[in-house]
This record gives structure tokens, C-alpha cells and sequence, in this order.
């Protein structure tokens, strides 16, 4: 497995994964995705063909063109982290250590450049085996957050990088 950072190339793909993902990651466009996915820092995991596993996007705070109240309320948190937007991977290559991988290589590049790694984890609609992985990776509870209209719960969770 190769993992390296996002090209525009890849979005059709990354698109097709991210859509498969609903609702434990965000329902997007290929366009909103692709806006994302080009701000900070995203990176795939590709097969030795270069066929695409999956994805991780990591967004510093102070990201303003990123519109997300989720990143917002870890601003309020603090200002010391890297937020995982989003994690996906195809449905074919689930359980496939392709997340723990991703996670190895985004806590390789912030290591001793931030304090925390952080991401938010549904609740309602529930994502447990989200939060079975984000548990064995070392993630912990940081807070809560039940949207206005009180159709989705998001659990925020950050693991250490020191």
C-alpha cells in the first residue's frame, strides 16, 4: 500500500468512496469534496496498481473557508490540534487496515508540530464501528454536540501526539 498526498486527479474516485461512506461522513458534491479536499492537507492509500483505498482530509484551526461547525466547536476547544474532517474507505477494502494506516501516516506528519489529532464521531445517526476504531487508535471523549434541528448527535474525540 502506498500512501501519498491528494491530486486533483483522484477526486472522481475519492468522490465515489466518500458517497459510499454516507452518513458517517459528510454527504457532498464531487465539487464541495474536491474544495475540501484541496485546502489543507488530504492524503489516499492506493494498491500497488494505484487503484484508490481511501482517503484522510486534515485541517489545521483558523481554516475559515472550511464552513464547518464541527471545527468551530474544536476551535473553541483549543488551538493546539490537526482536525480529521474526514476518513473514508472503499467498501472493498474495508478491514483492511486501510484507516490505521492513514491514521499512522497523518500522526507521523504532526507529531511534534501539534499537541492533538481530533475528529468528530455520529452518535445519531450511530456510527459504532467508528467509534470501535477512533477507540483502539487511542481517541478520547472531549465533548458533545446535538445539532439545531435534533437529527444528528456528533461525539468529539482527540488522541495525543506527544
Amino acid at each position: 500500500m502506498i500512501i501519498r498526498p491528494y491530486t486533483l486527479s483522484d477526486l472522481p474516485e475519492l468522490y465515489v468512496i466518500n458517497q459510499a461512506g454516507v452518513p458517517g461522513v459528510g454527504d457532498e458534491t464531487e465539487a464541495t469534496l474536491g474544495k475540501w479536499l484541496g485546502l489543507h492537507d488530504a492524503r489516499v492509500a492506493a494498491d500497488a496498481s494505484g487503484k484508490l483505498l481511501g482517503f484522510i482530509n486534515l485541517l489545521p484551526p483558523g481554516t475559515m473557508e472550511y464552513t464547518s461547525a464541527n471545527l468551530r466547536w474544536l476551535e473553541a476547544w483549543g488551538d493546539d490540534f490537526i482536525y480529521v474532517d474526514r476518513i473514508a474507505i472503499a467498501e472493498t477494502a474495508r478491514g483492511q487496515r486501510i484507516g490505521e494506516a492513514l491514521y499512522a501516516a497523518a500522526f507521523a506528519a504532526y507529531a511534534g508540530t501539534t499537541s492533538w489529532i481530533t475528529c468528530e464521531v455520529n452518535l445519531r445517526p450511530p456510527n459504532p464501528g467508528s467509534l470501535r476504531f477512533h477507540d483502539r487508535l487511542g481517541f478520547r471523549e472531549i465533548g458533545r454536540r446535538s445539532y439545531a434541528d435534533d437529527t444528528k448527535e456528533v461525539v468529539y474525540l482527540a488522541r495525543p501526539l506527544a
